[in-house]
């Protein structure tokens, strides 16, 4: 994707079975990390290239030389389902936390035939903990006894904030993936709090599935957002005050006469 007017920017560079490492899950994380390096420019500024991280790095693979954002890779076969397999719970939400939490890179591939066939991005302002779910921990005879994974949720993330890069085999402009990029950059300036009530309202924005809606349609969610939310008894001027934000934002334009257009 660094270089567009290649008919090969697709090809993972191997076809099954390749040998690198003994192991099949270590042998496509060398080539898939090795494929980002080469071939994926930055969703942020569109930098040509991200550079590998060392390998010590704690929830980050790569970086972009020109503007420092940081992404983690996260490869499979097939596309993308809602739930992707991680490592330590623990590790994950502290690096979350942190203010340099990274961005979400999801790839797909095709083993057989040694070709990425998706790649999403989840901007980091998306890449939360609310959206990590803690496995059971291991049992006390387990040789890691206590170990706690965790789960990615990538479904519950907004499709704004499911970034496609290639889908289908077919990759995307670079002008349209930072345009989509930067429409959501302003929840970066909000609170968690404050971003994890937007993030909901978009949600439900989305599931209406027509860029024209009613508030009616979004109130119709009311008791959606309150499970969420248990501690809010005024579930419904809050869902007016995260629609003019996201009008202010320019992520959605108002009609008048409570009806709205998204604009993404």
């Amino acid at each position: 994707m660094g270089h567009e007017d290649d008919n090969h920017w697709c090809d993972l560079g191997f076809a099954e079975p390749a040998v690198v490492y003994k192991g099949p899950t270590q042998n496509a994380r060398v080539l898939s990390e090795g494929w980002v390096a080469a071939q994926v420019f930055c969703p942020g500024c569109g930098a040509d290239r991200l550079d590998a991280l060392p390998n010590n790095a704690p929830v980050a693979d790569f970086a972009c030389p020109a503007c420092a954002e940081e992404y983690e890779l996260k490869a499979g076969k097939g596309a993308p389902g809602r739930k992707i397999v991680n490592g330590a719970f623990g590790t994950m939400t502290a690096r979350l936390a942190a203010r340099n939490n990274p961005n979400l890179l999801v790839m797909g591939y095709d083993g057989a035939a040694g070709r990425v066939t998706d790649l999403i991005v989840v901007p980091r302002h998306f890449f939360t903990p609310a959206i990590i779910e803690p496995r059971k921990p291991l049992g006390p005879l387990a040789r890691r006894a206590g170990w706690q994974g965790c789960n990615i949720l990538i479904g519950q993330v907004p499709l704004a904030g499911r970034i496609p890069l290639i889908r289908d085999s077919v990759h995307r402009p670079r002008a349209d993936v930072m345009a989509q990029w930067r429409a959501t950059l302003f929840l970066r300036e909000t609170s968690q709090t404050a971003r994890g009530w937007l993030l909901a309202v978009m949600g439900v924005v989305e599931a209406i599935g027509r860029p024209e809606f009613s508030l009616a349609e979004v109130y119709a969610q009311e008791t959606r957002l309150a499970a969420l939310y248990p501690g809010n008894n005024n579930v419904r001027p809050k869902i007016r005050q995260q629609l003019q934000v996201l009008r202010d934002r320019g992520w959605l334009a108002f009609n008048g006469r409570g009806r709205y257009r998204r604009t993404d």
